[in-house]
This record gives C-alpha cells, structure tokens and sequence, in this order.
C-alpha cells in the first residue's frame, strides 16, 4: 500500500495516512526496511504492508516510496 508519514514521534513511532481512509495507521521504528527513523520525514510518501497486530491494524516493511 502507499501512503504518507503524518506524525512522528520522539518515542519511536509514528502514524501514516492513506488516501481513501479515515483511520491513520500506526508504524513503529522497528517496522521500517531501508530507511531510518530519523531519516524519515513527515509528508514523505512510504509504501508498507498492513498487518493486524494486538491493538489493530498497523503498517509493516516501511520503506520510502520511489520516485518515479
């Protein structure tokens, strides 16, 4: 999926936007590939996978979106 980082914090996570729903998805540093967490910035636009954890749904294998 694609989305983009809206929030982050100085804890170590964060939430991501995506187009077409409501509810932001939550990220944690762990959950990124390829990129770190200080080197994400909000508005960047990331591709992930979402999975459904303990406290619902969540993104995983966060990476920074090509530019095309």
């Amino acid at each position: 999926m694609n989305g983009t980082i809206k929030t982050k914090t100085d804890r170590g996570f964060g939430f991501i936007s995506r187009e077409g729903e409501v509810k932001d998805l939550f990220f944690h540093s762990t959950d990124l590939s390829g990129v770190t967490f200080d080197a994400l910035q909000v508005g960047a636009s990331v591709t992930f996978d979402v999975v459904d954890g303990e406290k619902g749904p969540s993104a995983k294998n966060v990476k920074l979106a090509e530019v095309v």
